[in-house]
């Protein structure tokens, strides 16, 4: 069983910085494609970014190209998510997810099988 544990959410203002952390215990995470969605409220849940095992392969939502990068630490288990030059309307639930079946670069929700708890993000102008 893969438990994920995300952190760093918060309430920043327009503009700023913020890194995500999500932290993996159980499972092999070494193998594991990693993904960030995000949930606005009302939405559904929307893809952010995604990641290979080894990092060497990294995709994202055309809308959040340039803003965010997704990296990872096999080493620590952990996946992150750097959010910069934050938006009002980038505040959401921020999720990671696990994909145990080394899919090239999934973007749906059902595509992967273990998901966090999520942390909250909320950015004010």
């Amino acid at each position: 069983q893969v438990q994920l544990v995300e952190s760093g959410g918060g309430l920043v203002q327009a503009g700023v910085s913020l890194r995500l952390s999500c932290a993996a215990s159980g499972g092999t995470f070494r193998t594991y494609t990693m993904g960030w969605f995000r949930q606005a409220p009302g939405k559904e849940r929307e893809f952010v970014a995604v990641i290979n095992w080894s990092g060497s392969n990294k995709y994202y939502a055309d809308s959040l190209r340039g803003r965010f990068t997704i990296s990872r630490d096999n080493a620590k288990k952990t996946v992150y998510l750097e959010m910069n030059a934050l938006k009002p309307e980038d505040t959401a639930v921020y999720y990671c997810a696990a994909d145990t079946s080394s899919r090239l670069q999934p973007q749906k929700t059902y595509e992967y099988e273990y998901w966090g708890q999520g942390t909250q993000v909320t950015v004010s102008s």
